[in-house]
């Protein structure tokens, strides 16, 4: 399953109402290294399409949700488990980092 974009308005029902954990990806066009993981995150998403979703918000188009968290570095992942935020990776890492890191945090 590939990533899915997620909105202000999208948010609580494709992230917090979600029935299995959400990895969301704050990034933003200009960001170098948040350019960097969007292929590994795909990648991911399809082999752990099972277990997790992983969704991306755009922080420059979505503010609110962007302050909501407290965003202020990028690229950020947040991974959300029955709505709450249970575990965060700051920062750009190789494919093999951020899938061992996510299935750790699940």
């Amino acid at each position: 399953m590939p990533t899915i974009a997620v909105t202000d308005a999208s948010f609580d029902a494709d992230v917090l109402s979600s029935d299995k954990p959400v990895l969301v990806d704050f990034w933003a066009d200009w960001c170098g290294p948040c350019k960097m993981i969007a292929p590994a995150l795909e990648e991911i998403a399809d082999e752990l399409s099972d277990k997790v979703r992983i969704a991306k918000v755009d922080i420059m188009a979505n503010t609110d949700t962007a302050s909501n968290f407290g965003v202020q570095s990028i690229p950020l992942l947040v991974l959300f488990k029955d709505g709450k935020p249970v575990a965060q990776k700051l920062g750009a890492a190789p494919k093999g980092q951020l899938k061992q890191w996510l299935e750790s945090a699940l």
